[in-house]
């Protein structure tokens, strides 16, 4: 089961750990189920209330509080409330004005809410309500149902919240939350389904290289299946559909990206930054770009974007302060400082040979280490944190940017992976071709086997004086050093393939790391659970010396095992 905790519990439990961990600012009614702010500005005389299926934390409960709604009515998951959790939670909740319902535009929601606005009414409290819909996905004149409420929620609750605490009337706070919602759109798309608590399975299937291009946030298929493309494309995309839907204005518009629950911060900032830019270069300005997962859909690897068309009075309502569980970032963006970049130092020098340039190497290696991606990524995955492979290829990728100009190969490892890469292996990589670059390397001629050897011993002493890292300690210098003695030997000996005879003894020596028990870098926290796995820095290194063999003794080199069949497990 993906799940901890069955369908059953989850609700309930989540709204007791949400007052658990907020103290003092909300309490929770179990029967029927709703939370309410204990406190709110004295100021305020409509208590603001939503709700709706639960799955999409930390929407509506993360906005309760002071500066924010007075009480929030969470469904089972997926499902509305039902109008007894409603009509209960607005008549505790009710100030001198009345009530304002929130409501997404979903039937259930719909119907619910309006029951127990009736029986509000019918007690004497006075109501309203605010119908959220603006999902552009479900944009559809034939149909009587009408677009659905998603992202955009968030920003109504929070601008109704500040104008609900300056003394807003019932009927102005209406006024204003369908004016913002006129004024909102959002778009959704997926690389994943969520996750059914039912059937701990997705909750339907994608092709590989395909996006779901309009999901809903209750796990609902898109509206189309688009192929997956660069994520600067599909933000244009996007962007423009947005704002093709948006009213025309010069009015600076709100963004919000958001996480349908199983995209990570970091994407979430990059898509941020990318909107960012694809608004300002269609001249338009965003008062602010806010990244986070507000509106989740279970576990759904996707995002949304929503875009709202913001009068100038509402900038205030955005930034006023609040106490909810949930903080909203409220700074906004200035013109001046919005996309501040700060120049690049020039990189530190890497001393070089003076022979011909050589490019062989880089072409070969970069093949290779492409080659063998996937195999490595997955290898690190069993015993570290699954990075060597992107590290590996992103420095050889680097390096080939680099060496456009035609300069040496081996320099542009060196420089690329001590100056760019991070990580564990990157740096002791870049000491490796740091000590490499000082070989006479061209492609028509092979280098003395002897420099490259003494290269290779001094790479070793450099990685041990920064890393500590010996033979038996399964890391790069389990397949490093026998390879360097092995050049040695075989230069000394005047052997016809030095090269291959070295790569034969790096990947002996990598292979042999799969017996051995890590003593350092991260596989040594799995400790003998990575017994069976052969190190990736080492499989690293022997591709590079079989990169080598390929460029200089093709003929021998064809004994060498393919690099994809040797990282694979």
């Amino acid at each position: 089961m993906t799940y901890f905790l069955t369908q059953a519990d989850t609700v309930l439990s989540a709204a007791r750990g949400l007052a658990l961990a907020n103290p003092g600012l909300l309490e929770v009614n179990t029967s029927p189920l709703y939370l309410r702010a204990r406190t709110s500005s004295p100021d305020r005389t409509v208590a603001l209330v939503s709700g709706g299926g639960s799955g999409h934390e930390p929407l509506h409960t993360g906005l309760l509080g002071p500066g924010g709604l007075d009480a929030v009515c969470p469904g089972e998951i997926f499902a509305s409330p039902h109008n007894r959790q409603i009509y209960e939670a607005g008549a505790a909740a009710a100030k001198s004005n009345g009530v304002l319902l929130i409501i997404k535009n979903y039937t259930g929601d719909v119907i619910n809410f309006q029951i127990a606005a009736e029986r509000l009414r019918h007690d004497g409290i006075p109501v309203a309500t605010v119908l959220v819909d603006d999902d552009l996905a479900t944009d559809k004149a034939d149909t009587a149902t009408g677009r659905r409420g998603t992202a955009a929620t968030v920003v109504l609750e929070k601008l109704l919240g500040a104008f609900a605490d300056q003394g807003a009337k019932l009927e102005e706070l209406a006024a204003l939350g369908a004016d913002i919602v006129a004024r909102s759109r959002s778009l959704a798309v997926a690389a994943r389904a969520q996750t059914s608590p039912s059937t701990a399975a997705p909750a339907f299937d994608l092709n590989p290289g395909t996006l779901e291009y309009g999901v809903g946030i209750h796990g609902e298929r898109g509206t189309r299946t688009i192929d997956h493309r660069p994520v600067e494309e599909l933000v244009a995309q996007m962007t423009d559909d947005l704002l093709q839907a948006l009213p025309a204005g010069q009015e600076e518009v709100l963004a919000v990206v958001n996480g349908l629950g199983a995209t990570t911060s970091l994407e979430l900032h990059a898509i941020g930054s990318i909107l960012h830019d694809q608004l300002t270069a269609r001249g338009i300005q965003p008062l602010a770009v806010v990244p986070g997962t507000f509106t989740a859909a279970l576990d759904m690897a996707g995002f949304s974007l929503t875009l709202t068309r913001m009068r100038p009075e509402w900038a205030d309502l955005w930034t006023a302060p609040t106490d909810t569980p949930l903080a909203l970032p409220a700074r906004t963006l200035a013109p001046d400082t919005a996309a501040s970049v700060v120049a690049e130092p020039a990189a530190a020098h890497v001393r070089v040979s003076e022979a011909p340039a050589s490019r062989g190497i880089l072409d070969r290696y970069s093949a290779i280490v492409s080659q063998a991606h996937d195999n490595l990524t997955a290898l690190d995955q069993l015993v570290g944190d699954g990075d060597f492979g992107d590290n590996l290829a992103g420095g050889v990728r680097r390096a080939v940017e680099r060496n456009e100009s035609g300069s040496d190969g081996v320099a542009a490892l060196a420089e690329a992976f001590l100056n760019d890469v991070g990580g564990t292996s990157g740096p002791l990589f870049g000491l490796l071709f740091q000590e490499l670059a000082t070989v006479s390397w061209s492609d028509g001629r092979a280098p003395d086997a002897l420099s490259v050897a003494d290269a290779a011993k001094s790479a070793l002493a450099a990685i041990h004086r920064v890393g500590g890292a010996e033979v038996g300690d399964c890391t790069l210098v389990d397949a490093l050093a026998p390879t360097a003695d092995a050049l040695a030997t075989a230069a000394r000996d005047g052997a016809d393939s030095p090269f291959t005879v070295a790569a034969e003894a790096a990947v002996e020596g990598a292979l042999s790391t799969a017996s051995l028990t890590p003593r350092r870098g991260r596989a040594s926290y799995v400790g003998e659970r990575a017994i069976g796995v052969p190190d990736p820095g080492s499989l690293g290194v022997a591709l590079l010396f079989t990169a080598l063999a390929g460029v200089y003794e093709p003929a021998t080199a064809t004994r060498l095992p393919d690099p994809e069949r040797l990282t694979s497990r």
